[in-house]
């Protein structure tokens, strides 16, 4: 039997993801790839993949998992709460941010995202999934990567390079992903499409993330942003974290599966250092724009890659007994261990 990870159920909105599809946005092709290409690279971190390899996606409740490999080590990172781990008669829970050894038949369930939106789970090894124009990530509104270019499903089995998991030491890793309070923008490309309060609406009362908010982007509901032209501009190329503002005065972030193009002006751009956060909000959740400038946000970014570069030196080795029922009784940090289905 190939190795492999079945999907027992999906949950809600689970893909492949990697970094996306960079380069093709001029032939029509949106980039997509990780809402939070940090936690990406942590999860890949933890399991000794390249920060960019594919993983699982999830942005709900209900994913569940079974394992049909010998034994496989995965990490989960990413806006995320213990998971479940069931087999061998016992049901243990394994924290996010450090590497899990299962085996055959084990069943894993994984909770709601924890402080956000999303989260994702890397196998040691990889995914054996043949990349579509460079990369796995999925696409799909053109059916593009991942598994046939669609949501996960109940059946599916997400192939593994390794049939076992490494000799390895487990390990942890010292960082921790939650959705942001506020985020840093820079005025956008069309700022002159809008009325001075415009920009002190952004910068006033927080918004709100609208659940008809998706990968495509955050649909916000705050203060209406004044424009002085009405009706669209010329189509123009797309970026990640661009703040367009359709008639309504409501502002959209545009997000890893945004269109190439757009017609609506952009009053504002999240600045590079921000976006990953950004990809961390969850509907129902507010956030405050705050207007940085050009200096601010290239310290800023170089921060943060600094910070990414350096993860791999935040992680420590594992204590070897850290999944014992016992001593996860003795730390409270499960409330039993059952024999049988929970």
């Amino acid at each position: 039997m190939r190795p492999a990870l079945t999907i027992l159920d999906p949950g809600f909105a689970a893909t492949i993801q990697d970094r996306g599809r960079v380069g093709w946005q001029r032939f029509g092709v949106p980039v997509s790839g990780a809402l939070d290409p940090e936690a990406l690279a942590a999860a890949n971190i933890l399991v000794g993949n390249a920060p960019g390899s594919a993983t699982i996606e999830a942005m709900g409740a209900g994913l569940r998992l079974r394992v049909d490999a010998e034994s496989a080590t995965l990490a989960l990172a990413g806006c995320a709460a213990p998971f479940r781990i069931e087999g061998a008669g016992a049901v243990l829970s394994a924290s996010p941010l450090r590497g899990v050894t299962v085996h055959r038949g084990d069943v894993l369930r994984f909770p709601p995202p924890k402080n956000g939106a999303v989260y994702y789970i890397a196998a040691a090894g990889g995914f054996d999934i043949p990349p579509v124009l460079g990369s796995r990530s999925t696409y799909a509104r053109a059916s593009l990567g991942g598994i046939e270019g669609r949501t996960l499903r109940v059946g599916d089995a997400i192939p593994l390079l390794r049939k076992a998991a490494p000799v390895a030491p487990t390990l942890l890793l010292d960082a921790s992903f939650e959705a942001p309070k506020s985020i840093r923008v820079m005025r956008g490309p069309n700022a002159d499409y809008f009325t001075e309060r415009a920009f002190e609406a952004l910068a006033g009362a927080p918004y709100t993330v609208s659940p008809a908010s998706d990968r495509m982007g955050l649909r916000f509901k705050g203060e209406a942003l004044d424009r002085l032209n009405s009706g669209e501009i010329p189509s123009q190329g797309t970026t990640a974290g661009a703040l367009q503002v359709p008639p309504d005065g409501q502002p959209i972030l545009l997000l890893a599966d945004r269109q190439t193009t757009g017609g609506y002006p952009r009053i504002a751009t999240v600045i590079g250092a921000d976006i990953a956060a950004a990809g961390r909000l969850a509907p129902g959740m507010a956030v405050r724009f705050i207007e940085v400038g050009r200096e601010e946000a290239l310290a800023a970014l170089k921060a943060r890659a600094e910070w990414l570069a350096a993860l791999p030196s935040r992680l420590r080795a594992a204590p070897q007994d850290a999944l014992t029922s016992e001593r996860l009784l003795g730390e409270n940090l499960i409330g039993g261990v059952t024999a049988g289905e929970m």
